[in-house]
């Protein structure tokens, strides 16, 4: 209680008594270190370095270069400091403090998470994966890539290229048989013994000599292989490497970057209209791995060296950094920054703003696409970024989801069901990729089966080629749909989609949904004023609205033909004259066999099918 009181004392004592910073910055040191501005509830306002801990602090209270610092100093009402060796290592606690305190004044970065790498198991049979966190598992990992889609982009393109497993490790012992991936020629299957282990250890070097950027030893080695292989008169396998050096040659003329050879970022920003957008493009071993946007908080009224100052330390101290980082505006701590960031990779680390040439067009590119990105935001709706922004924290993405997926069923007692596939973007539906599927050959009214064929199709589909793969997939359905969607994508070779079901909930009332996750024992239950709960229920209400549409079409469709429409072997002429000849259908219901049989060009076996037809029987 006396605890609790004299916490009580010393905020409101903090609100009525305004900083004394005169007699603050008499008792303050010259040495480099860091500082920390504290509001009247004892809040952490503002995180900063100084190599002259004195001179920095008291600019504030002389010389407030615009109303955001006027207005943070007015709130101050104490100052902490701890005082480093060097403004290096300043910079290092400076970094640590924003992250862990975020404080309201700094420019901060919301996406801190850790990046996805691509990770080549250390197993008899090596599996290559997404992988993201800390890296203690055996194996080697290629990266980082700039986000998940970029890696599942890469995973597939390599799954086309190299026949290595993608299956999880639990999936892949329990195999009898080669899965889809084997019949489609993605994977040669190792599982059941269909590959000898020299020959796959072969693909898996070549996946790593293609990561690290030495195409050329890749395409050396298929080129002596097909000759091998044309000397033996295996013509068939010497094509197989031919396409497959073809392939290769053109991926490298789409992904590498003229005259790179090793790692770099490209780093831009824009600013405008109280906020900014920092572009990252990310260059590893000459090959571009994709780029990736950032919308820094705190960033209104910065200027672009202060905004990529700020970015540069909070996105690079604790990570993987490259050699070189060409940055569109020189930070005016480069050179602090560069003694940092060489401290911690163990060599020399460059910040490059002054470029000429190809580099020069790259940093460009760079920064026009951080100015388009910055555009599109400011003119995008307000609600629907924040539904996304809110479905990405409930959902615990490293960003806001791209693309995402919805299923349903639909059918009336288990007549002419009907599959829907329904895709959003971040600016909401996308119609033109919209699809749905006929289910034919299950049990009628088995919905577990139909969401199994319907997503077995689809997926094959693009891993074929033939689409992209979503962030998010939903499901309408609980745990028992969410499984059997796991083990389709399992089969088909998905990874790193986040599935997620959407289960009603009691009494179906709108606002009570249920979101099911495999990895969470219980389902999350959002508040129905979400606007995360929104944007699913106007995902799942379109799959919903899709599915019913195509399965009343193709019900009306079943009910206005006859039913020799649906019989192979029966065109249009048969038709009129089998009508013909028994005075319509309902005679033709009533023939037998031998009677059909003696219509001219009707055969027993044809006349058997038209039977059976009518009377269901065998």
């Amino acid at each position: 209680m006396k605890i609790a009181q004299s916490a009580g004392k010393m905020k409101t004592l903090m609100k009525s008594k305004r900083f004394d910073h005169t007699a603050f910055l008499k008792t303050l040191t010259h040495r480099p270190g860091v500082y920390r501005m504290i509001g009247e509830e004892g809040e952490v306002l503002y995180v900063g370095k100084a190599k002259d801990l004195r001179k920095r602090v008291g600019s504030y209270f002389t010389r407030a270069a615009n109303l955001r610092i006027q207005t943070m100093v007015s709130h101050i009402r104490d100052i902490e400091v701890t005082v480093t060796h060097t403004e290096a290592e300043a910079l290092l606690l400076e970094n640590n403090l924003i992250k862990s305190l975020k404080p309201r004044y700094n420019i901060l970065l919301r996406d801190d998470k850790s990046y996805p790498y691509i990770f080549i198991s250390d197993d008899e049979f090596p599996r290559i994966s997404f992988y993201r966190g800390a890296r203690k598992e055996k194996g080697r990992y290629f990266g980082p890539y700039p986000s998940s889609s970029a890696v599942r982009e890469t995973l597939y393109l390599l799954q086309k290229l190299f026949p290595v497993r993608q299956c999880e490790n639990s999936y892949y012992a329990n195999r009898s048989r080669a899965c889809l991936q084997y019949q489609i020629k993605r994977c040669t299957g190792p599982c059941v013994g269909l590959v000898d282990r020299e020959a796959y250890l072969r693909d898996v070097q070549d996946i790593e000599l293609f990561l690290q950027g030495k195409t050329r030893d890749v395409v050396d080695g298929l080129v002596e292989r097909m000759e091998q292989a044309a000397e033996r008169l295996e013509f068939e396998q010497a094509a197989r490497y031919r396409d497959q050096i073809e392939a290769i040659r053109k991926v490298q003329e789409r992904q590498y970057v003229s005259g790179e050879k090793g790692d770099l970022d490209i780093v831009a920003c824009a600013t405008g209209e109280g906020q900014a957008c920092v572009q990252v493009f990310f260059v590893r071993q000459g090959r571009n791995l994709g780029n990736k946007q950032f919308f820094p908080r705190g960033s209104a009224n910065r200027t672009e060296s202060e905004v990529l100052s700020a970015f540069v330390a909070q996105f690079y101290l604790g990570r993987t950094v490259p050699a070189e980082i060409l940055v569109s505006h020189r930070p005016d701590d480069a050179g602090l920054l560069e003694e940092a960031l060489s401290a911690q990779a163990g060599r020399r680390v460059k910040l490059r703003s002054s470029l000429r040439g190809e580099r020069a067009r790259w940093l460009k590119m760079a920064r026009h696409n951080a100015e388009l990105a910055l555009k599109s935001r400011l003119a995008s709706s307000s609600n629907a970024r924040l539904r996304l922004e809110a479905l990405q924290k409930v959902l615990g993405l490293d960003e806001p989801p791209g693309r995402m997926e919805c299923f349903d069923i639909s059918h009336t007692q288990g007549e002419r069901t009907v599959a829907s596939c329904v895709v959003f973007d971040g600016e909401g539906p996308l119609k033109s990729d919209y699809r749905r599927f006929n289910i034919e050959g299950i049990t009628p009214g088995d919905d577990y089966a139909a969401m199994r064929q319907a997503l077995q199709r689809r997926y094959a589909r693009i891993m074929a080629g033939e689409g992209t793969l979503p962030d998010v997939l939903f499901i309408d359905g609980g745990r028992g749909q969410l499984a059997a969607a796991r083990e389709v994508l399992n089969e088909t070779g998905v990874n790193g989609v986040l599935l997620v079901g959407v289960a009603k909930g009691p009494d179906r009332r709108p606002g009570m949904e249920q979101l099911f996750l495999l990895d969470h024992q219980q389902p999350l239950i959002l508040d129905a004023h979400s606007p995360a709960l929104h944007l699913v229920q106007q995902i799942r209400d379109e799959a919903h609205r899709f599915a019913i549409t195509g399965h009343r079409q193709r019900r009306g469709r079943a009910r206005t033909r006859s039913v020799l429409e649906e019989i192979p072997g029966i065109g249009n002429k048969r038709r009129q004259q089998l009508l013909k000849q028994f005075g319509g259908l309902q005679g033709l219901s009533r023939a037998g066999v031998e009677d059909i049989a003696t219509v001219n060009g009707i055969s027993t076996r044809l006349a058997e099918k038209i039977y059976q037809a009518f009377h269901g029987t065998e």
